[in-house]
């Protein structure tokens, strides 16, 4: 899985050889302070090396001269959804929309753009536009103009944050059917469907459009207007597509399509003829995210249906997640040891002390974090005021903060969170996995990973296939659930490339490596890095990749679309050899 750090490196590549300490950060990027509106470091012009970055992503290089030279490039993600958004409106939108709102400069001739001269500042004498006021009625007129449009589609059932993302990029004087062919190529792309509201902040690059840089006080009287429909809170409507915001309906119970006990249930299932075979992909997320998200995965994924697994039924914890993947699912067969199905099976010196009234019999999806000392001690102070058994409820209230919390009986009327090699034991990693690093990131990259019993009965049909061994792009890898996984089914990696931005989980996967496997880590910080060529020439130096794996949690679509564009130049450059 993946951490939700974003601060991805540029200048390196990220990459360790198996004798090398993991890949380090850029401690040398320019703070807030030294950037000017658009991004930019002192009015510098952007590294060549990100330019050709986003041009190894597959898109033009005039296409990413244009993206920077409108709303910079200080944000990674802000950038990558706006050329996804020129990629899918065409050339003509990415000609004709502006974040602006103005006609784009001239860049026909990018091959001889002047990165040494780049223009860092419009405002570069010191004065403002239109410096004797007038542009403050200027500003306040196309404030309210904006306003207005905003309105109107919300009242078409826009979500504002929507709204306003689209004129950001097409500008305050779009017609409003241009700015609704925004919202749906946007849609389309993955980008605001996905966008967290709270994410939308109205700043001063905002406002670049409106006339400059300017003061204080006007910054603050636009916020106020902005928030009449909302403040950046979605509209009360739902969007023309009629499934944003909407959850995916999901199976019950959430078996997948076949599990290990399965004798009678027959599940056949069809896949596109371009996806049989190797390179075999298998891309996990939450269940329970938007139906938007889960639309887009699988349209991104040659349209196939996710397969929807509570890891209950594997191990005595929930976890809800979805796999779209193209690997056969007959001739499954479990990791063994079989893991325990309940809590008493699995902890059973916790049995000593559990009430009769607690009827848990598994535990709930684990969390990233665990409950405080305070909120420990409230439920100890309920219990010990009480009766016992306690009334009903402080019974509810009790219960309902150990099922929240995955908290166990420890001693009368004392509960505590699980120890961290309890949860690398319910996840099916060895124990002390996760060791070295600090408790709250062993519970938190604990949180964000694969349940490893429940992702080797999906891949142990690999095991025949491949009696030789496989090579394995692993991205956003997390702790290496995914690796665990296939040791454990005893399939041999002869190389893994590791792509994972987390520090602390790059270290656990390579100190479990070294400890177990006799293959070749290359681990990668910054997906970015892993341009097409890259990708092509990892295919050259290895041979082919068996396995393409990973998995985010919940909206994360700038990240979600590297997976899908790897996986693409995976195919393309296996078709080649």
């Amino acid at each position: 899985m993946v951490d939700s750090d974003d601060s991805f490196e540029w200048e390196s590549d990220g990459e360790a050889e198996p004798s090398s300490a993991p890949a380090s950060r850029n401690m040398d990027a320019a703070g807030l302070s030294t950037l000017d509106p658009n991004g930019r470091a002192n009015g510098e012009a952007p590294p060549n090396s990100l330019v050709e970055g986003y041009v190894g992503m597959g898109f033009t290089r005039e296409m990413v001269v244009k993206g920077i030279k409108e709303i910079g490039h200080s944000e990674s993600n802000a950038l990558l959804e706006l050329l996804l958004t020129y990629k899918t409106l065409g050339d003509e939108a990415a000609g004709n929309c502006s974040t602006s709102g103005l006609i784009p400069r001239n860049t026909e001739d990018d091959d001889d753009f002047d990165f040494e001269n780049w223009d860092g500042d419009d405002d570069a004498d010191g004065r403002e536009p239109n410096s004797d006021g007038s542009g403050h009625e200027d500003f306040l007129r196309e404030m309210s103009e904006k306003d207005n449009k905003i309105k109107s589609l919300v009242n078409m059932g826009f979500p504002e944050f929507e709204a306003n993302r689209a004129i950001t990029i097409c500008g305050v004087d779009a017609a409003l059917c241009v700015l609704v062919d925004s919202i749906y190529a946007a849609q389309a792309a993955g980008n605001c469907s996905y966008m967290n509201p709270s994410e939308y902040e109205v700043t001063d690059r905002g406002f670049d459009s409106f006339g400059g840089r300017k003061k204080a006080r006007l910054m603050e009287d636009s916020k106020k207007k902005m928030k009449r429909y909302g403040g950046g809170a979605q509209g009360s409507r739902p969007p023309l597509d009629g499934y944003h915001g909407e959850r995916m309906p999901l199976p019950h119970p959430m078996v997948g399509f076949n599990l290990p006990t399965d004798r009678l249930r027959s599940v056949t299932r069809s896949l596109p003829k371009q996806v049989i075979g190797p390179p075999y992909f298998y891309y996990e997320n939450m269940a329970r995210a938007p139906k938007s998200v889960w639309m887009e995965i699988s349209r991104s994924l040659y349209e196939i249906e996710p397969e929807f697994v509570d890891s209950k039924y594997f191990c005595a914890a929930s976890r809800e997640r979805g796999y779209v993947h193209n690997l056969p699912i007959e001739k499954r067969s479990p990791l063994r040891p079989l893991p325990p199905k309940t809590i008493f099976e699995a902890f059973p010196h916790y049995k000593k002390w559990w009430p009769t009234w607690d009827h848990r019999e598994q535990l709930n999806c684990f969390e990233t974090r665990v409950a405080s000392p305070n909120q420990i001690k409230q439920i100890e102070c309920a219990l010990a005021s009480s009766s016992n058994p306690p009334p009903l409820t402080v019974q509810k209230y009790v219960m309902d903060q150990c099922r929240e919390w995955n908290l166990v009986w420890v001693g009368k009327n004392k509960v505590a969170p699980l120890e961290q090699d309890e949860m690398e034991y319910l996840h099916g990693f060895p124990r002390n996995h996760t060791r070295g690093v600090a408790n709250t990131k062993r519970y938190k990259c604990l949180g964000d990973s694969f349940q490893v019993d429940t992702v080797g009965y999906h891949l142990s049909v690999l095991k025949d296939m491949f009696p030789n061994g496989v090579n394995v792009l692993s991205l956003f890898t997390g702790i290496g659930g995914g690796e665990v996984a296939l040791h454990r089914l005893g399939i041999h990696m002869k190389t893994v490339i590791s792509v994972e931005i987390s520090e602390d989980n790059r270290r656990i996967l390579k100190g479990w490596w070294d400890q177990t496997q006799t293959g070749t880590l290359i681990e990668i910080a910054d997906v970015k890095s892993l341009t097409n060529d890259r990708v092509a020439s990892f295919i050259r130096r290895f041979g082919r990749f068996e396995l393409v794996i990973g998995g985010l949690e919940g909206e994360q679509p700038a990240l979600f679309y590297h997976y899908s564009r790897i996986l693409n130049a995976v195919k393309s450059a296996t078709t080649r050899i």
